[in-house]
């Protein structure tokens, strides 16, 4: 009765293990042990082994699918004469054969998958991760990691810090490269730059903005983000701009420069730009001094110069920086905050605009110094105060639309309760009328501001247009008012000094007019939409043409004269009459006219602000943290670097 008992139950285990689906087989697992052992068939994970040793008695065995150990124990208790014969069998063939082709009834484990991983595809992954994770070096030296990285890999090798700056530098050089050749093809480049200081150090940040010809759309790179010890002096600026210029290649190719309004900035490009203000300055210097030079001549005195001092004298032609572009979004800020401030000559605006002010700098004051005040006033309106900061556009008037949100949503009760819990002085309904007033008069300052600011979609061409629409916003809502009239008066006055002489360029209105968007819609204006199509009609050209063809005379006196010949802008003109004519507003339609379509990307490479730059330090931030301070200032520069411009090289 003992030994039918296992019959019965493989029986009833082979008709459980049918009826799941397992497949039945005479293939043995371990055909080495064939002598020993034979293969019944598959119960659950294991196998279900029959000792041939055990015969005329009918034992069985189970053992898990990965390891025949439990067939060793069995040697060992029943059979212990042949155990000699079972170490020798597993010893000449460890590797388990083929098992029968079961269908995988188990969920492929993580180990079992990377296993088998390339070592330098975890190379690559690590330093990915640190890259574009803005991670430290120094976390491929911590135990966390390093077990991290074992547990998912078993058999990969960790690299060291130094083997992890190298490849960052390596790939940097060759992220800088692939950048050159891009641009290598890109007729125009426009540059923003602008100074950061943090942790005690200074750099310059500088980066560079192109159109595709073929698809006519914005391509960007960060080119620069480089310690500049020292004083920020204009002639310091101008010089590491130039560098950073020429180690691109892309000098001849710069059509303008965007940066802010800081005075070392606009004096560099002063001295050094090529704005036709600089050649008159050129031209009264060179005056004076031949002046000078012909009062010299009456003299008979000969006077000695130290050759070596006069030539390493700097006379402003050492280098050439390309033309300069102001900020607008610096600007629009400067209007916001400073020239809005003239508006409180009037004694009744000063008077609503001190107390209203006062009272929201109260709560703000308040909400940023105690965490109580921060938790009262998220529990009563469900959200939080933001509170304004000198160095961010447009935070003033967000604070402002956000209590006049809660307001909104809440109710004025709940302004009332929370400033007689802060014990601050609530808002009077004129108060209320006025920040209403405020917010309507300083919102499309704002949305100027973020139109402009962008990077992907604006132009130069947006430029005009969009203060011109700002003019006529302000005029409007000026109708409605009956506090903040004077605000709008010193916002006006503000545009007319900061933005007035930009409508005298007649290559910022050539920008817009060629621009399907807005052609000549954009202002009413005749002269000035004159202006720019003038200057459209004198530069444009017939890109079908070579350069240097007209060039190629017979004679002296035929290449004299070329230049009186038309015929090379007769069809740059007729396209041009064609453009203006469609009705269509996509950019896609400047394709139809390739004379229109190459002054456009010329004319609209640059952009109108510099925020591409204060993007890049807000990333640079987040690399240069307070546990990085000593963070080499190159191997900053290269991790920041491939982290912007991800798009141009990847790590193989």
């Amino acid at each position: 009765m003992e030994e039918e008992t296992p019959e019965t139950t493989t029986a009833s285990t082979s008709s459980t293990t049918t009826n799941e689906g397992e497949p039945q087989s005479d293939e043995h697992p371990w055909p080495y042990l064939s002598a020993m052992f034979s293969y019944s068939d598959v119960k659950d994970s294991s196998y279900r082994m029959k000792c041939l040793l055990c015969l005329p008695k009918n034992v069985e065995i189970l053992s898990y699918r990965n390891s025949p150990s439990n067939l060793k124990k069995h040697i060992e208790r029943k059979h212990p004469h042949h155990l000699q014969k079972y170490v020798e069998l597993t010893t000449a063939k460890r590797k388990r054969a083929s098992g029968p082709p079961t269908p995988s009834s188990k969920q492929t484990t993580l180990t079992q998958t990377v296993s088998m991983t390339p070592q330098k595809t975890v190379d690559k992954a690590i330093v990915n991760y640190v890259v574009h994770g803005l991670r430290p070096f120094s976390i491929v030296e911590q135990e966390p990691f390093r077990e991290l990285v074992s547990d998912l890999v078993p058999n990969a090798k960790m690299m060291s810090r130094v083997t992890l700056t190298s490849k960052i530098e390596d790939g940097f050089n060759k992220m800088k490269a692939a950048l050159t050749e891009a641009m290598k093809g890109v007729e125009y480049v426009a540059t923003t730059t602008d100074c950061w200081s943090v942790r005690r150090r200074g750099f310059i940040g500088v980066t560079a903005h192109w159109i595709d010809p073929e698809n006519l759309e914005r391509c960007s790179a960060a080119l620069a983000c480089r310690q500049l010890r020292g004083s920020h002096t204009f002639e310091r600026l101008a010089n590491a701009l130039h560098d950073i210029h020429a180690e691109f290649d892309i000098r001849g190719k710069i059509v303008r420069t965007t940066t802010d309004n800081g005075s070392n900035f606009l004096k560099a490009f002063r001295v050094f730009g090529e704005d036709e203000n600089n050649n008159e300055e050129v031209a009264e210097e060179s005056a004076q001094s031949e002046e000078e030079g012909d009062g010299a001549d009456e003299e008979e005195d000969v006077e000695y110069i130290d050759t070596a001092a006069l030539l390493n004298e700097d006379d402003g032609f050492e280098f050439q920086l390309p033309r300069h572009q102001r900020c607008a979004c610096h600007l629009l800020n400067l209007i916001a905050s400073e020239d809005s401030f003239t508006a409180t000559s009037s004694d009744a605006y000063k008077k609503l605009h001190h107390a209203t002010f006062g009272k929201c700098y109260g709560l703000w004051n308040k909400c940023g110094r105690s965490t109580l005040a921060a938790e009262m006033i998220e529990d009563v309106c469900s959200l939080q105060l933001l509170r304004p900061n000198k160095t961010r556009w447009n935070s003033l008037f967000m604070a402002v639309e956000r209590l006049l949100r809660i307001s909104k949503e809440k109710g004025e009760g709940a302004l009332r309760a929370i400033a007689t819990d802060l014990k601050v002085p609530m808002f009077n309904p004129a108060e209320l009328a006025f920040l209403s007033e405020y917010a309507a008069v300083m919102s499309p300052v704002a949305q100027a501001t973020n139109i402009l600011q962008a990077e992907t979609n604006a132009q130069m061409g947006w430029l005009l247009p969009t203060i011109h629409l700002l003019q006529v916003k302000l005029d409007k809502v000026k109708l409605q008012l009956k506090y903040c009239k004077p605000l709008v008066d010193a916002l006006l006055s503000g545009i007319q000094n900061r933005f007035g002489h930009m409508f005298m360029d007649a290559e910022l209105v050539a920008a817009a007019i060629l621009l399907p968007k807005f052609r000549m819609t954009w202002t009413k204006d005749d002269a000035t939409i004159k202006m720019g199509i003038d200057y459209i009609k004198q530069h444009i050209e017939d890109p079908s043409m070579q350069p240097g063809e007209v060039t190629r005379s017979s004679s002296d006196e035929d290449d004299f004269f070329s230049s009186l010949q038309a015929s090379k802008t007769q069809d740059g003109v007729k396209q041009f009459d064609a453009y203006l004519s469609c009705s269509a507003d996509h950019m896609d339609l400047l394709k139809s006219f390739p004379s229109v379509c190459k002054l456009s990307v010329k004319l609209n490479t640059p952009l109108p602000a510099s925020a591409a730059c204060e993007r890049l330090f807000s990333i640079a931030g987040l690399v240069f943290s307070p546990r990085r301070v000593r963070l080499n200032s190159r191997l900053f520069e290269s991790q920041l670097l491939l982290k912007m411009n991800k798009k141009f090289y990847s790590f193989k």
